[in-house]
Formats: C-alpha cells, sequence, structure tokens
C-alpha cells in the first residue's frame, strides 16, 4: 500500500509472468531516468559534435526549429527556443556566418526579417538525425527483442506524461 506521497511500500507487488516481482519505489523509478536520460544526453551531444559541421547545440536546437516551422521573425523564433531575443539574435549572426541560414525580407511588411534555414542547414539537421540513429540503433542492438515492447510501451508513457509533443524531426519521413 502506497503512503499517499507516491512512494511504495516494500510489500507492494506485482504478478510477472508466473514470478511475484516487487514493484520499484519513485527513488529507483527516478535514479533509472536520470541514467537512461545521461545515456541519451550523451547521444545526442556526440551526434551534434560528432556532425563535422561545428554547430553548437543551440544552434543545432534553432536550425531544427527553422527546419520544422520554416521562416520564422527573430521574436518568435526567441520564444519558441525559450531564450531573449538578444541571445537569439547573437546566435542567428552565427548561423548567417556559417551559411545555416539566412535573413530575408517579409514579402508583406518589409521591415520584418525572417530567418530561413539554407540547404546547407537543412543538411546539418540530416547528418545530426541520421547520426543520432545510427548510436541508438547501436544501442537497442543490445537490449534483448523479447523486452523491446515493454521498453517501447514504457518511453512513449514517459513521453506522454511530459505533456510535450515529439519533435518533428524525431518522426520517420519529416524530411521528405
Amino acid at each position: 500500500m502506497g503512503h499517499g506521497k507516491g512512494y511504495l511500500d516494500v510489500g507492494d507487488e506485482t504478478q510477472g509472468e508466473g514470478a511475484v516481482m516487487t514493484v520499484p519505489d519513485d527513488t529507483e523509478v527516478i535514479e533509472a531516468i536520470i541514467h537512461a536520460s545521461r545515456a541519451m544526453v550523451g547521444i545526442a551531444m556526440r551526434s551534434v559534435t560528432d556532425c563535422g559541421d561545428a554547430v553548437t547545440l543551440p544552434q543545432y536546437r534553432t536550425l531544427v526549429v527553422l527546419s520544422e516551422s520554416g521562416p520564422r521573425r527573430l521574436a518568435d523564433l526567441a520564444d519558441a527556443l525559450g531564450v531573449s531575443p538578444s541571445t537569439a539574435t547573437r546566435m542567428c549572426d552565427r548561423l548567417v556566418r556559417k551559411g545555416l541560414i539566412t535573413r530575408t525580407r517579409d514579402d508583406l511588411d518589409r521591415r520584418e526579417v525572417n530567418l530561413v534555414v539554407t540547404a546547407d542547414g537543412r543538411s546539418t539537421v540530416m547528418n545530426v538525425i541520421n547520426r543520432r540513429r545510427s548510436d541508438v540503433c547501436a544501442l537497442l542492438r543490445s537490449i534483448p527483442r523479447a523486452t523491446r515492447r515493454e521498453l517501447v510501451d514504457s518511453l512513449r508513457l514517459l513521453s506522454a506524461a511530459t505533456a510535450d509533443t515529439p519533435e518533428l524531426h524525431w518522426m520517420p519521413g519529416w524530411h521528405e
């Protein structure tokens, strides 16, 4: 029986394939999530740093947002990234110098400037995604096939609990 704060008594048990298994308490689940997230952050970091296009993780995120949503005004981009407009300006200045985004005048309001990802910027995003998929595939080979359904269900449950929609660039065929 639980304590009302999400912690389970040692006596909490569930049946699983003929064996009695102890339900993990919150501490064990938290530690497992932290360890798994550390592994995934490592994969994400390597995929960006090893892509050969010399972008930082925040710059990559900027490229992803622009790739997903199309041209954006600086203020809208800053809002989407959760940064100040001045931070977004500095980041975009660097991406323009690298040839990964361009600034274009808005057709309706010539005072507005839209930020647009270039073909090289899209290529950078695809390189990172491909590296990330390759690393996750290698990781998957170490996970027994018999446990994959449980893994997928657990990851979907965790994702749904964040109330966050998956980024488009993780979904198959987003670039087609």
